[in-house]
């Protein structure tokens, strides 16, 4: 192996290593407004991909015994149109989320209002997006995907402690994330 190529193999190594060293740390602006917790990361794999982790938790009981308790984990493989971090983006993402939900109407359980459903989903989408660069350190992105999740819980009546309806289980086709997210990057 010549010189010139040992150099040309080191340069593309170095390269190649310098995307894997952009990672941006996140909060769902969206997310946050439930009083959910949400944190999430996207380190870039390659120049036009990247790899997102969301984390979400929301503990909170209300009067009433209104709750939207749950945890989720939403890893997410995205390719980016120009370059990583900047612009259109598309997306395959999957998530797992355990919860305990009753008292307030929710998208997947109408009559969540009246019941409460305590249980499981996992499921898989795409997604579409888009990042502003605000500045060396900053973005904004926007994103939303819809795709396919399917649940299993247990249905209750809605006052405290109350009588167990049944054990049930879903497939809906439907939005699987929403958000809007600022970024600070670790350059």
């Amino acid at each position: 192996m010549s010189k010139k190529n040992i150099i040309s193999l080191i340069v593309c190594f170095v390269s190649i290593a310098g995307y894997c060293q952009k990672v941006g740390i996140k909060t769902n602006l969206a997310y946050g407004t439930t009083a959910t917790f949400n944190l999430g990361a996207e380190v870039a794999i390659s120049h036009k991909s990247t790899i997102d982790f969301t984390w979400g938790y929301n503990p909170w009981t209300f009067s009433d015994n209104k709750k939207w308790k749950h945890w989720l984990v939403m890893p997410e493989y995205r390719y980016y149109l120009c370059e990583a971090f900047n612009g259109h983006f598309f997306g395959l993402h999957a998530g797992y989320t355990e919860y305990n939900i009753g008292g307030i109407p929710m998208l997947y359980h109408q009559n969540a209002k009246y019941y409460r459903y305590q249980g499981w989903a996992t499921g898989t989408g795409i997604s579409y997006g888009y990042q502003w660069i605000l500045g060396n350190h900053w973005n904004l992105e926007a994103t939303a995907g819809f795709g396919v999740i399917y649940t299993e819980y247990d249905k209750y009546i809605q006052n405290h402690c109350g009588a167990h309806i049944g054990a049930f289980n879903n497939l809906h086709y439907a939005p699987t994330k929403i958000g809007i997210n600022i970024t600070y990057f670790l350059r």
